[in-house]
C-alpha cells in the first residue's frame, strides 16, 4: 500500500519568510536541474547552455521547464510551450561522445511539435547533418550562459490534438508544482510523495 502524503502542517510550523522572488528561485532550480550528472565541468557547461537557451526562448515567448519527465520514462532536458501552444523539447549535449552515443533521442519526438539539439559553441556539430540525426526533424541551437542562437530552425511535426493537450497539461502541473515548492520548501515532502 503506498504511503499517504504527510499531514498538513499548522501555519505556525511554516517558515516565516519566503524567497524574495519565486521566479528567480524557479529559474535557478530549472537551470541546476538541467545540468548533467557527469563531471563538474560538464555540469557547468550544461547549465550555461540551458540558461542561454531559456533566455533566447523567453525573448520569443517560449517558456521552458527543465528535466521534464515524459510518459515513456525518458526525461527532456528542456520542455516548453510556445505562444501558439506547440510543445518544444531541447536535448542538451556538451560532449562529443555523449552526442554520438545518444540513441534515446528519437523517443522524444513523440512528445513534441518541435525538437532541438542544444550545444555549446565549441562542440563540433557536423554529425547533426548526417542521416542518423535526422536533420529534417531536428533544429540546432548553440548557446552559452548569456544567450543562444538558432542555427537550424526545428521543423514543425504537429502532435495529435489529444496528445498535445495531455503534454500541455502535464507541463502546467509540473510547473505549478515546482513553483509552489520553490515558494514554500516545506511542500517538498508532498512533491516527493506524489512523484512516486
Amino acid at each position: 500500500m503506498p504511503e499517504s502524503p504527510p499531514r498538513l502542517q499548522p501555519a505556525d510550523a511554516l517558515p516565516d519568510t519566503l524567497p524574495d522572488t519565486v521566479t528567480d528561485t524557479v529559474i535557478d532550480a530549472a537551470i541546476d536541474a538541467a545540468a548533467d550528472t557527469g563531471s563538474s565541468a560538464d555540469a557547468l557547461r550544461s547549465r550555461a547552455v540551458a540558461r542561454g537557451i531559456c533566455r533566447l526562448f523567453a525573448r520569443n515567448d517560449i517558456w521552458m521547464l527543465a528535466e521534464m519527465p515524459l510518459r515513456n520514462g525518458r526525461r527532456a532536458d528542456l520542455m516548453g510551450i510556445d505562444a501558439k501552444g506547440q510543445v518544444v523539447i531541447v536535448e542538451i549535449k556538451t560532449a562529443r561522445g555523449d552526442l554520438l552515443g545518444d540513441g534515446k533521442w528519437p523517443d522524444y519526438l513523440d512528445f513534441c511539435d518541435r525538437f532541438f539539439w542544444g550545444l555549446p559553441p565549441e562542440l563540433d556539430r557536423a554529425c547533426l547533418d548526417g542521416p542518423d540525426f535526422r536533420p529534417e526533424c531536428c533544429g540546432v541551437i548553440v548557446a552559452d550562459e548569456y544567450d543562444a542562437e538558432i542555427l537550424r530552425p526545428a521543423p514543425s511535426h504537429p502532435l495529435a490534438a489529444a496528445r498535445r493537450r495531455v503534454e500541455v497539461e502535464r507541463l502546467a502541473r509540473a510547473s505549478l508544482r515546482r513553483q509552489q515548492v520553490a515558494a514554500d520548501p516545506s511542500l517538498r515532502e508532498w512533491d516527493r510523495a506524489l512523484a512516486r
